[in-house]
């Protein structure tokens, strides 16, 4: 993805080398770490994960490396990019787009949601409207997904950013209701359209993106390969070596890439309705 000379975001937020105050309890339901990355890499709703905070680990001394700085220039471009492409989505719509923050972070991080820990990955909280990444995740993301490239990482950002656009849209607002309104095996049907659907807003952003040049060769197959690396039955495959489909909270490979691709075809707000299409 370009991104030399261009506009980064000021809506980014520095705390790495901060204490979170915290370490979240881990668990998964016997996936462990990666099965907290599945729920909440790209937008799993954290106050499932964040309510139990122990004490903290001694605070370390942090020093930016100079592919850490990279990395937060790169996030912060891309930061940006969304910024601007969803204004004027929003504007089309007679809307208005309210930029999210975006929040780096190390190890742990507290939030309107409760603690993050950075094994858990990348995530959105709506009770504060701030994205919430450890920038160590890119590393998780070539090695343990198997996603390597940079545009792997700017789709990550381009979810988060599509949940964000599902709580100024009340999307948030009719779906996390229903947690408290049916089992969990029928609420995981509506979670996993939630989740699709944010993966459609993050094909709609690159869609834009690469309407404005800025993507280069091979940049589209690298999301598309980190969309299926994160699906349900990748992961559960992986971990377990079978899958429960009941279990399911963001969708399938397919499902995902499907949405994905969906998303970067058409470039619109309205084409997202993935509560209806239900077959995909």
């Amino acid at each position: 993805m370009k991104t030399d000379g261009r506009r980064k975001s000021s809506n980014v937020e520095d705390r790495r080398g901060r204490s979170g105050g915290g370490a979240i309890a881990l668990g998964g339901g016997g996936l462990g770490i990666v099965g907290i990355i599945l729920f909440l890499l790209l937008g799993g709703n954290p106050t499932d994960l964040l309510d139990n905070a122990s004490e903290s680990e001694p605070e370390q001394p942090y020093v930016e490396t100079e592919q850490d700085k990279e990395l937060a220039d790169f996030v912060s471009v891309v930061l940006a990019d969304t910024e601007d492409i969803w204004t004027e989505l929003f504007q089309q719509q007679d809307l208005q787009y309210e930029n999210p923050t975006l929040v780096l972070y190390t190890g742990q991080v507290q939030t309107a949601c409760g603690f993050g820990s950075a094994a858990a990955g990348p995530f959105y909280c709506p009770g504060d409207r701030k994205l919430y990444i450890d920038l160590e995740f890119y590393d998780e993301l070539q090695s343990s997904f198997k996603a390597p490239g940079d545009f792997a990482m700017a789709y990550v950002i381009a979810h988060e950013v599509g949940h964000h656009v599902q709580t100024l849209l009340g999307i948030s607002d009719q779906v996390m209701p229903l947690r408290q309104k049916m089992s969990e095996t029928e609420f995981n049907k509506y979670l996993v359209r939630f989740e699709l659907q944010a993966d459609y807003f993050a094909g709609v952003w690159a869609h834009h993106a690469q309407g404005l040049g800025y993507l280069e060769q091979g940049d589209l197959q690298e999301a598309i390969t980190a969309a299926g690396a994160v699906g349900d039955d990748t992961i559960q495959k992986r971990a377990r070596g079978y899958v429960v489909p009941e279990s399911f909270t963001h969708g399938t490979a397919k499902q995902r890439i499907y949405w994905f691709e969906h998303g970067f075809e058409l470039g619109t707000i309205k084409g997202g309705d993935t509560f209806s299409e239900t077959e995909r």
